[in-house]
């Protein structure tokens, strides 16, 4: 049986609005990108250090044992590895372009969001000392000597911007496997394997985040809430795209999935409200947005 031209009608205006809104979402993540390169080369608050507590920040000037570069390999790397093999198995372009845009919302608003922190709180990182009299000579008042680069690093050490990147991008691989392999849910839980794999990431994010204290870079307080800072943004974004674990589409992102996910309280409110044609319209929509990317 032929389409009728109501229904190609409401299919062509669907795939306007899935672009347009993709095209949002894109812009968006671009403008978040730049804000952080900006917010990279703003100078921190110069706080006050007594010279009893300079101890704090007498620790050896050393190299970072993961170099900002490596970690960037990193954290592209790991997820587009898992989005990838995701890919390989189930084909679906749009549950590609999600997982993207989620991924890098997380990535580049915790980076943002931390360059913003160490900016407004200028912690001296557990080196400071060095930076400021790289001679080893106390100088009254802290006129530092050293190189004003390294100064001004060295006062942005609160919270640690490796963890929270490696945290945001590593910690979104493991929500993102978690859900593919339905680790908590009944069509996956009870195989150790799939939680193990699904930790590895997170795992590499832990290392990363340890390997800042003992290089002397940050203070243990500055990896923590980093660390924090990171999962949370990763945990927000990965859920404006993907159900819960706990449900049984939790492999499939909203676009894409047949199943309203009930456990979702803020979507069980907003069913009751809607009039009961609304439901059929929405899965409608969200199976033509599945179907059209099978073809780009």
């Amino acid at each position: 049986m032929g389409r009728s031209l109501g229904s190609i009608l409401i299919d062509v205006t669907l795939l306007i609005s899935l672009v347009e809104n993709i095209w949002a979402e894109i812009i968006l993540r671009i403008l978040v990108f730049f804000f952080y390169l900006y917010t990279e080369h703003l100078e921190p608050f110069v706080r006050h250090i007594e010279k009893e507590e300079l101890w704090l920040y007498k620790n050896p000037e050393t190299p970072s044992y993961v170099p900002i570069h490596v970690l960037w390999v990193i954290v592209v790397v790991v997820p587009l590895s898992g989005i990838l093999i995701a890919y390989v198995y189930s084909r679906n372009k749009m549950d590609v372009l999600q997982a993207l845009l989620g991924l890098t919302l997380s990535v580049f608003l915790s980076a943002s969001l931390t360059n913003i922190i160490k900016v407004i709180v200028g912690r001296p990182r557990p080196d400071f000392f060095w930076r400021c009299f790289p001679n080893g000579v106390y100088v009254e008042n802290m006129e530092c000597t050293g190189h004003r680069e390294k100064i001004i690093e060295g006062r942005k050490s609160f919270p640690s911007g490796h963890s929270t990147i490696a945290f945001s991008g590593l910690g979104y691989t493991t929500f993102y496997l978690l859900g593919k392999l339905h680790c908590f849910n009944q069509n996956g839980r009870g195989y150790l394997w799939r939680l193990l794999v699904s930790f590895v990431p997170v795992f590499l994010a832990l290392i990363v985040a340890l390997s800042r204290t003992c290089d002397y870079h940050h203070h243990w307080q500055d990896v923590t809430i980093g660390s924090l800072l990171g999962l949370s943004v990763a945990y927000c974004c990965y859920r404006q795209a993907y159900p819960a674990f706990s449900c049984c589409t939790s492999h499939l992102p909203y676009f894409c999935s047949h199943s309203s996910d009930d456990t979702n309280h803020d979507n069980r409110i907003s069913n009751l409200s809607r009039p009961s044609s609304t439901p059929v319209i929405l899965t409608s929509a969200q199976k033509f947005s599945e179907d059209s990317f099978k073809y780009v």
